[in-house]
């Protein structure tokens, strides 16, 4: 399992990623706890706007702060191979915008609506906060300000309960509009066994790609085919525009920084080259919702006494642990670092040496029996190994600081098309002149959709710039409109060809399918039978819907079908946009009365929380259409290109 996978697997633990209970639930409960705007964000100064919805602001101060507690909980949870490849397949620093775009929205929606949050409730949920209390009281009035001080940055009183504020009223928002959202027995009944249920298939995929082959095509087929589908080949209309790139890249290539730099920067980043301590743990769980706990306990202890006296934990874990997730390997947790399991189980497992198995745990989830199989001490990379690293990421603001002066600069002087020729002759630049659809990649410059926005927008005589895109600021001015049409066969031939090939392969295999399917049908040995007829049948796992078959990949309409057969029916050929399918149910696992039993509440909960927030969604996406929202192009590139590199 790759980093990203396990990442994404578990982002619910993320919550307890942070040293504190109280920092965990301020970075991920309260949105903009870590809005100080007096923390300095490298590639745009800290007061400067990155978005503003109707007059309620995000800086690029807030922006970061926010960004680095993430990163912080990403580190500390999954240590150093976080990387800058990996938080851009994440798409982290645009979430996190998003995010705080749509937070002030629902502040502006909530004022409209007049809802508040009383000083009483405030109080309240300050009291409710777990890493405010001791012994299940509140830890009093000084505690609680010398642990606000004692937060890096340090935090004030005030702009806690501040931003706590501003985090309840948005909860009352949301339920306000949305608590009235239920879900009936039948439904939640309906929607977990179609979630819960798996089946084991044999899939025998008569793929296109496998009859291309036989398939002949001649000139003639190919224009046939072109005036009978003739709507499939327009083209839309095209805009025809004069580019003048200011390439990052380039200038780039050109920046030295100096060993000093690179030294500065590591000793005031040091927490990004850090990797804390970690241990890798297995442990087995029973959990006691809904049971008779003193029964429970006493199954437990059954277990530990086995353990001590030699049993095989992974064995155990796998047979008789109720944690659905780690049940399967035995148990194992893999590496974790503090501050992302519950208090109680984390402070068990860091007290114990490798190799040894803890006393039972009591957590909020049931009883734990711990394992600790390794254990990692905490790590700082030298200078030496990530200074290429550094200095690449110093190159690449100090490049995207030059680009953005000097686009600034010529954005003072561009006034007409005309302007372009002579900025560009006495820069030594070039400007391109490129023609692309309102959805097409632009040439030069890739996916860029603000330029093929603005290139839409424009009339003849004007200019725009600069424009954000992902390899430096551009200007560009409307050169020529091409009206929609359908072009020449010679023009897409080939494309026509292809499309005509792949539906003949679809076809044969459609055709070949229909001839072998009574054989699989009535075969005794499924998977011998579509041998005999030089064909393979893959075997899955218990899988359930939704999930990546044997060369089709997700496909609904398979689905559909083979959770709808009993064990060892044989469907029908099912067709699918490249292929022919037939499918062998080997074994179905089907919900019983009492997995419905114990966790129908817990999913009825999940449900109306999924169909809660979808509607909130919904709701706040026609509200944020009436409100101004305007955000700051420059800034934002500037901001994400330091924060991310790219």
């Amino acid at each position: 399992m790759t980093m990203l996978d396990r990442m994404r697997r578990h982002k619910g633990w993320l919550k307890w990623s942070l040293a504190l209970v109280v920092l965990a639930f301020i970075v991920f409960y309260i949105p903009s706890f870590l809005d100080d705007p007096t923390v300095i964000g490298v590639g745009a100064a800290p007061g400067e706007v990155v978005a503003d919805v109707e007059g309620r602001t995000v800086t690029a101060g807030q922006f970061r702060q926010r960004y680095n507690a993430q990163i912080q909980a990403y580190r500390t949870a999954y240590g150093s191979g976080i990387n800058d490849q990996l938080l851009r397949q994440l798409g982290l620093e645009q979430q996190i915008l998003q995010q705080m775009v749509d937070e002030q929205a629902a502040l502006v929606e909530a004022e409209r609506l007049g809802i508040r949050v009383s000083d009483e409730e405030l109080a309240q949920q300050i009291f409710a906060i777990p890493g405010l209390q001791e012994n299940g009281r509140f830890i009093g009035e000084q505690r609680y300000e010398l642990l606000l001080r004692s937060q890096v940055p340090p935090l004030t009183k005030a702009t806690f309960e501040e931003n706590l504020r501003r985090s309840l009223r948005i909860d009352k928002l949301r339920g306000a509009l949305t608590d009235w959202i239920t879900v009936g027995d039948e439904e939640v009944e309906r929607e977990f066994r179609q979630r819960n249920e798996k089946v084991k298939l044999q899939v025998v995929a008569l793929t296109a790609e496998a009859y291309r082959g036989q398939v002949t095509v001649a000139d003639a087929d190919v224009a046939a085919h072109f005036e009978s589908h003739t709507n499939d080949y327009r083209v839309g209309e095209q805009r025809k525009v004069r580019m003048l790139l200011l390439s990052r890249d380039e200038v780039q290539g050109r920046v030295v920084v100096p060993a000093a730099d690179v030294q500065r920067y590591y000793d005031g980043n040091i927490s990004q080259f850090q990797t804390p301590e970690q241990i890798r743990a297995s442990h087995i769980l029973l959990n006691t919702a809904g049971k008779d706990e003193a029964a429970v306990r006493t199954q437990a202890e059954a277990l530990l006494e086995q353990i001590k006296g030699g049993a095989d934990f992974a064995e155990l874990a796998r047979k008789v642990s109720e944690d659905e997730g780690s049940k399967v390997t035995g148990g194992d947790l893999d590496y974790f670092a503090r501050g992302r399991m519950v208090p109680e189980f984390e402070t068990a497992a860091f007290a114990l040496e490798t190799g040894q198995v803890s006393d039972l745990v009591r957590t909020q989830y049931g009883f734990h029996i711990i394992k600790v199989t390794d254990k990692k001490p905490a790590v700082t990379r030298p200078l030496d190994e990530v200074r290429a690293q550094i200095e690449e990421q110093l190159k690449r603001q100090r490049a995207d600081e030059q680009v953005t002066a000097r686009a600034a600069e010529l954005s003072g002087r561009i006034d007409d098309p005309s302007d372009l020729d002579a900025v560009a002759k006495e820069s030594g630049l070039t400007i391109a002149e490129v023609e692309f659809g309102r959805d097409d990649p632009v040439p030069g410059l890739g996916v860029a959709p603000q330029i093929a926005a603005t290139a839409f927008q424009l009339k003849q005589g004007e200019v725009r710039g600069p424009i954000v895109s992902a390899r430096g600021p551009v200007f560009v001015a409307l050169s020529g409109i091409r009206e929609p049409y359908v072009p020449t066969l010679d023009r897409v031939k080939e494309r026509v060809r292809e499309d005509l090939i792949r539906a003949r392969a679809v076809d044969l295999s459609r055709q070949q399918a229909a001839k072998i399917a009574d054989a699989l049908r009535g075969a005794a040995n499924f998977a011998a039978a579509a041998k005999s007829q030089g064909l393979e049948a893959k075997e899955t796992q218990l899988v359930p819907r939704g999930s990546p078959l044997p060369d089709i990949g997700v496909n609904a309409e398979v689905d559909k079908v083979a959770f709808g057969l009993p064990a060892g029916a044989v469907s029908e050929p099912i067709g699918t946009s490249d292929a022919t399918v037939i499918v062998r149910v080997e074994e179905r696992d089907e919900v019983t009365a009492d997995e419905l039993r114990q966790g129908k509440e817990a999913f009825r909960e999940q449900l109306v929380t999924e169909r809660r927030g979808r509607f909130f969604t919904a709701y706040m996406a026609n509200a944020k259409e009436r409100m101004r929202i305007e955000v700051n192009d420059d800034v934002v590139r500037r901001l994400l290109a330091a924060t991310t590199g790219v």
